[in-house]
């Protein structure tokens, strides 16, 4: 009677407890938004579902306390209500659970998990089952006898344990939410159980004893529910998790096996409990079959994917290198032609470095899609790399030229961009399979024809052709051979003589680089020179060109030959910061004087970067060598660029000197009108003037009346040996003490005006020798470069056959000049 007495007290604190939960979960539902707010208000609806089902066993227990022996159908009936209510409240309560984030991202995943529940749940109950029933009876006398109230809360107890257990392992950390809210699920169907068996059969203790658990696992729910939910989703993994299915299974069947053993005997509930677990494998199999061939599929998927943007350019859509290899080899039928186009954009470089690489990308973009646009169907464009393109159409020779010119202006008109129109053209190359073996030939014959393009102006359709194929062998052959060629001293030096007319003495020489390959042959500097540019191996070339010069001038000069030599300079050498001390090297290493010495620069090496190169003539001036501007006349430099070089001598052109027909005036000989042009014009300007490409005694006559004192020429011979040159010189030298000492060629510039014409005053102007009257007996120093003479004012036309006295004053006159100490004023 005292446990009837305080029931009811106890009763309405218990409810107005098991109350706070739902309440609690309602308001965290209508805080929160989505997934998580559907789980809160499920969880608030089981919760007050079991806190209503609790409380209608707590009136049937205040009500039914003083007569509860008497009431026994009245329970089973009210248990039975409870029993339901309370399965309802597990269902929402695990609906709930499921719905919380990070336990299942969609249905299907949240309908494995209540499967790998409800195979735990069933094989729980079965166990229990043969445990509590006849004849183990774990319980003893304690075992409560068949209800329908029992029955329907240990299977919601055992479903909520399995769908409980298999959450908190599936799910990732921090899951300490959801385990609090596993745990007090399982609480609140515990406390169901309890409160039906204690109305049921168990007694007003046991039912007690439940109610008083409801409120506990209520609050645990609230609570796990504003926790903090799984950083990420939940464990995807279907495979590897085979011990849920596999420890219940065998759980069952050892527990089948005792109860046979023991002499049990099975029931249907039992059977129920059976056939619940093998669907429930049977399904979660399938399921993961499922899974496993769409996880199959969708990696085919996504190799094929990634197969094809393997093939694909990111940036363009287009096919790649790889993409286009496949392609020709999918498509490599000899009995259709098939036409390979290369595709390069001209100046693209220039786009990105001016408008930066996001215009540049526009404009790629754009060239993808024009080339899609305006090729016939079954055409593959393709995006090589940068800015080079390809197509792949099967056409004839002839269409393929002709679609290849209607892109040549598709492609190279206007690009219209935020940033500004761009303007671009194309080169392309068009190679066909009829010249191609393989793939690779055929890939290698298109470049070859987009780089002839290319060479040949750009914008521009160029076919391949097999002569030019040789035309890069022999380039590729002859820069592999040009890398060695000086450790094989295969390479030598040629001196092509520079003499003084009308006597034709030689003065001077200019150091020709020659190449004798031991198979190929002779190879012409016009051949090797250009490559050795592009190649890099200029420096390398010039620094032994120079050094071999300045050795083999030294050897002359020690001979005593009073003679200078020219060498000839590349543009990147000039370029080079590091040349000058070259030079200044060399002079020293092989005790040259600078003066002797003579860098010739090209007309064409003008065109660019004038004030550059006028600083880098100034520096190497400084060093005392002289600076000679080689092949005047056909180049690119204008009157006020030549006033701005610091030159001292002034080479006359070939087309100049075998230009038009010699001017025949009324009197006197025919001269050379621009020859005599160019000598005024030096003369002016304090330069020294040389005629080159002299070939015959016609053009020798022309020059030496428009008054050229030196000249140099197939007429005075090719490039020799060095030895062969220095038989000319010893040839050509006076008997000792003939005349004046010889001096070498210099400019005059910045020379003292008040050196006249004839002058021949002065220390080193030394008297004429007996045999220095005639032409054939002039000294070198009468033809030196820079002597006063040759700088007088507009002179009378006069036949070469001048004067023996004439010969003589030009002879004293020109030996009057000291070409050092014109260097060192100059």
């Amino acid at each position: 009677m005292q446990l009837a007495s305080g029931t009811p007290v106890l009763a309405v604190a218990t409810g107005l407890a098991s109350c706070c939960g739902p309440v609690m979960l309602a308001l965290s539902a209508h805080r929160h938004s989505g997934a998580r707010r559907v789980g809160h208000w499920l969880l608030a609806a089981g919760g007050a579902l079991a806190a209503a089902s609790a409380g209608l066993g707590l009136f049937a227990l205040v009500t039914m306390v003083e007569h509860w022996q008497h009431e026994q159908a009245q329970r089973i009936g009210l248990a039975t209500a409870i029993a339901v209510g309370m399965a309802v409240s597990g269902a929402l309560l695990c609906a709930g659970l499921l719905r919380l984030p990070g336990v299942a991202e969609t249905g299907a995943a949240a309908f494995r998990l209540v499967l790998d529940g409800l195979v735990i749940g069933a094989a729980l109950w079965f166990v229990g089952w043969v445990l509590l029933a006849e004849p183990t009876r774990v319980l003893g006398d304690l075992t409560p006898n068949g209800c329908l109230a029992i029955l329907v809360t240990t299977v919601t107890a055992a479903v909520a344990v399995g769908v409980t257990f298999i959450v908190g392992a599936r799910a990732r950390a921090p899951r300490r939410g959801l385990l609090l809210t596993g745990v007090g699920v399982n609480l609140v169907t515990g406390a169901g159980l309890l409160i039906s068996a204690g109305i049921c059969q168990a007694g007003p203790l046991v039912a007690l004893v439940g109610a008083l658990l409801l409120p506990v696992g209520l609050l645990m729910v609230a609570l796990g529910g504003r926790a903090p939910g799984p950083a990420g989703g939940p464990d995807g993994d279907v495979i590897r998790r085979g011990t849920y299915a596999v420890l219940p299974m065998v759980a069952m069947a050892v527990s089948a096996v005792y109860h046979l053993l023991v002499g049990g005997d099975f029931r249907i509930f039992a059977v129920v409990a059976g056939i619940v677990e093998g669907f429930g494998l049977v399904a979660r199999q399938y399921l993961a079959l499922g899974d496993v061939r769409a996880y199959a599929t969708r990696l085919a998927e996504r190799e094929a994917h990634f197969r094809e943007l393997a093939h694909t350019d990111p940036l363009t859509g287009l096919a790649n290198r790889r993409g286009l290899l496949r392609a020709v080899q999918q498509q490599a039928d000899p009995e259709t032609p098939w036409v390979l186009l290369g595709l390069d954009l001209d100046g693209f470089k220039n786009v990105n470095d001016m408008r930066g690489h996001d215009v540049g990308d526009a404009v790629l973009i754009e060239v993808g899609r024009r080339l899609k646009t305006n090729l016939r169907p079954g055409d593959l464009a393709a995006r090589l790399g940068g800015d080079e393109f390809a197509v792949l159409m099967r056409a004839r020779p002839a269409e393929a030229q002709r679609i290849a010119q209607r892109l040549l202006g598709v492609v190279g008109s206007a690009y219209r961009h935020e940033a500004g129109s761009v303007f671009l053209s194309v080169s392309i190359g068009v190679a066909d399979s009829a010249d191609a073996e393989d793939v690779e030939t055929l890939l290698r014959n298109a470049d070859l024809a987009l780089r002839y393009a290319k060479q040949r102006g750009k914008n521009r359709v160029e076919r391949y052709d097999a002569a030019y194929d040789n035309l890069l062998r022999r380039r590729t052959t002859l820069e592999h051979e040009l890398r060695g060629a000086i450790e094989r001293d295969e390479l030598h030096l040629a001196f092509q003589p520079v003499v003084a007319v009308p006597s034709v003495r030689p003065v001077g020489a200019e150091a020709l680089l020659r190449w004798h390959h031991p198979e190929l042959g002779n190879v012409g500097p016009d051949e090797f020179i250009p490559l050795a540019e592009e190649c890099g191996m200029i420096a390398k070339l010039g620094a032994w060109v120079l050094h071999r010069a300045c050795h083999q001038l030294s050897l002359w000069l020690a001979a005593g030959h009073d003679v200078w030599v020219s060498v000839n300079v590349s543009p990147r050498e000039l370029h080079a910061p590091e040349y000058v001390v070259q030079v200044t090297e060399a002079l020293r290493a092989h005790r040259v004087p600078p003066q002797r010495l003579v860098l010739e620069v090209t007309e064409h090496a003008v065109a660019t970067d004038l004030d550059e190169l006028i600083r880098r003539l100034r520096a190497l001036r400084l060093t005392g060598v002289r600076i000679a501007l080689d092949d005047f006349g056909a180049g690119y430099s204008s009157l006020g660029q030549l006033r701005r070089l610091p030159i001292d001598i002034l080479k006359i052109d070939h087309s100049l000197v075998a230009g038009p027909e010699p001017v025949r005036p009324p009197q006197g000989r025919a001269f050379a009108p621009m020859v005599d042009v160019v000598m005024r014009l030096g003369h002016q300007l304090g330069l020294e003037v040389i005629a080159e490409g002299v070939t015959n005694p016609t053009e020798l006559a022309a020059v030496v009346e428009a008054g050229c004192r030196f000249g140099q020429g197939q007429l005075f011979g090719w490039g020799v040996p060095a030895e062969h040159l220095e038989a000319m010189l010893e040839a050509a030298s006076p008997p000792e003490g003939s005349g004046p000492e010889p001096r070498p060629p210099a400019g005059n510039r910045g020379r003292s005006a008040s050196r006249t014409t004839g002058n021949p005053a002065g220390p080193a102007s030394g008297s004429a020798s007996p045999g220095s009257a005639s032409p054939a007996s002039a000294s070198p120093a009468s033809a030196s470069p820079g002597s006063a003479s040759s700088r007088s004012a507009p002179r009378q036309r006069r036949p070469v056959e001048a004067s023996t006295d004439q010969e003589t004053d030009r002879a004293q006159n020109a030996g009057s000049v000291d070409s050092s100490r014109e260097m060192r004023q100059a």
